[in-house]
C-alpha cells in the first residue's frame, strides 16, 4: 500500500524525499508540476517509483476533470488540500488492486502526452514557417517598390 504525504508548499523549502507539486489555484488546479510555484501542494513519497505513479495518476485526474469537480471560489477557483488528497488517495487505492493494469494505463497516457508534445512542436514550427514566408514575401514586395520609386526619381531628375 502506498503512503504519500500531501502538504501545502512553502516557498523556499527544499525536500529530500522523492516529491512533485500539484497546482491548487486556477482552472488548472490539480495539474502536477516538477517545479514548485507559489500556489501548490507538495506530494512526498518514499520511493521514486511511487512518485512517478502518483505524478501520472494526478495528471490523468486533472486531464479527466476529476479535480475540477471540487473547485471552489468564484473569482479564482481553487481546490482544498483535503479534496485533493482524498481524490488522489481514492483513485490510487481503487486502481492499486491491479498494479499491472495501472502501469499499463499510465504508459498509454504518457505515450499520448509525448505524441501530443511532438505534434505541438510541429505546429509551432509550421506557424514560424508561415510567419517567415509572409515576412519574406512582403520584404521582396517592399524592395521592388523602393527600386521602382528610385527609378522614377532618376527619370524626373
Amino acid at each position: 500500500m502506498s503512503t504519500f504525504e500531501l502538504k501545502t508548499h512553502q516557498i523556499g523549502r527544499t525536500y529530500s524525499q522523492p516529491h512533485f507539486f500539484i497546482l491548487n489555484k486556477g482552472q488548472n488546479s490539480g495539474k502536477p508540476l516538477i517545479n514548485p510555484c507559489p500556489n501548490c501542494f507538495v506530494v512526498s513519497t518514499s520511493t521514486e517509483e511511487e512518485k512517478q505513479t502518483l505524478y501520472h495518476l494526478s495528471m490523468m485526474l486533472q486531464i479527466g476533470g476529476f479535480y475540477a469537480y471540487y473547485l471552489k471560489g468564484s473569482v479564482i477557483p481553487f481546490i482544498s488540500i483535503d479534496d485533493c488528497r482524498n481524490t488522489l488517495k481514492n483513485s490510487y487505492t481503487s486502481l492499486l488492486n491491479d498494479e499491472f493494469e495501472l502501469q499499463k494505463h499510465i504508459n498509454i497516457v504518457s505515450a499520448i502526452c509525448k505524441k501530443e508534445a511532438e505534434l505541438q512542436k510541429v505546429i509551432s514550427k509550421m506557424a514560424d514557417l508561415k510567419v517567415s514566408y509572409i515576412q519574406n514575401l512582403f520584404s521582396k514586395k517592399q524592395n521592388r517598390a523602393t527600386k521602382g520609386n528610385k527609378n522614377q526619381i532618376n527619370l524626373l531628375a
